[in-house]
């Protein structure tokens, strides 16, 4: 029997990127993309490499092309990591797992490294088929942080939360990361929300802007670190945003979620300016040029924003089109995983 697992890319809607400072943030996953992880029993344990792991290339410049698009190291350290965190927690509280042995491979849908959290979706798919090969469940609070801790602890990629709660949760979240809570539970205040089906939300993307999530989390920490006042203020408003739009989506006021994903922008442009580079911010006015209001939806590559009808969405693909950008009406997911072939 081969187990099949899987887990979709993460879009925030608001408060990004203060999930890993304290702050508060809405996120959903999509459905549109999605990583996959395939678990069957084996004599011996073993790691099949993927498209992102090949070693071997047509010419020079097809490994500069791999090497933009994926990095040096690929998804195979991804895996391999999820299961040393997987029996390391396990060890740590006393849960036996059977001898038995299998193979793991991983294939992947999801636009490569930008902000869309790409690699945590295989992460959180490996370790789900995990749990279920040894008959394992663990809470999604807990799993949340055991697929963080796995880029954080065991990869050395500067993270926060957020990306593996959505991808846990599998429904919108309003994530507030209290201090006093995280320090005392360990995880934040998640509470599971509706995105109004008649909130218009598109994703644009373009794929020439690949860069990892630690480049911004790295020079964001910095800053958090030593307590620069700028930093410290948006992290704030930030989070006054995301409970703006909390109470905008009950009330289905959405000019004021416009509002807030203007500003949430122009807020990330004023403290992280040296992460924003020409083209995050071009693909934020061309979608301001036709009234659209949008932001960052992660670390950079893609953005999230609203579109008025499906007139206003067609001109948003053309001018998107002739830039190289993408455009997707995201299909949230508001139920558990499934578990089809990609």
């Amino acid at each position: 029997m081969i187990i099949k697992k899987q887990a979709f890319p993460r879009a925030a809607l608001i408060g990004n990127p203060s999930d890993g400072y304290y702050g508060k943030t809405i996120a959903f996953v999509f459905d549109n993309y999605a990583a996959q992880v395939d678990l069957y029993e084996t004599p011996e344990l073993d790691f099949v490499p993927s498209m992102r792991d090949h070693s071997c290339f047509a010419n020079i410049h097809e490994l500069v092309r791999q090497v933009g698009l994926y990095g040096y190291y690929g998804g195979i350290r991804l895996l391999k990591a999820s299961v040393k965190r997987f029996v390391e927690y396990c060890v740590e509280r006393d849960i036996k797992l059977h001898d038995r042995n299998f193979t793991m491979r991983y294939r992947t849908t999801i636009p490569n490294r930008l902000g869309l959290a790409g690699s945590s979706a295989i992460i959180t798919a490996s370790i789900r088929a995990l749990e279920e090969f040894y008959d394992i469940e663990i809470s999604k609070p807990e799993l949340a942080n055991l697929i963080l801790s796995v880029e954080v602890d065991e990869l050395g990629i500067a993270a926060g939360l957020q990306d593996r709660v959505a991808q846990t949760y599998n429904v919108p979240v309003f994530m507030d990361f209290n201090r006093e809570h995280m320090e005392k539970y360990g995880y934040g205040i998640y509470k599971e929300l509706a995105i109004p089906e008649d909130l218009n939300l598109f994703v644009a993307f373009r794929t020439d802007l690949a860069e990892g999530s630690e480049i911004l989390h790295g020079r964001l920490r910095d800053d958090y670190n030593n307590g620069v006042p700028a930093v410290l203020d948006a992290i704030r408003e930030w989070a006054h945003l995301t409970d703006v739009v909390y109470e905008s989506l009950k009330n289905k006021n959405y000019g004021e979620i416009e509002r807030c994903l203007r500003r949430n922008f122009e807020l990330r442009c004023e403290v992280c300016s040296t992460t924003v580079s020409a083209k995050n911010r071009r693909m934020v006015e061309l979608a301001n040029s036709l009234g659209a209001a949008a932001k960052l939806t992660g670390s950079g590559g893609a953005i999230i924003g609203i579109y008025h009808d499906d007139a206003h969405f067609q001109q948003l693909k053309a001018l998107f089109g002739r830039n190289q950008i993408d455009i997707v009406k995201p299909h949230i997911v508001t139920a558990g995983a499934g578990e089809p072939d990609l």
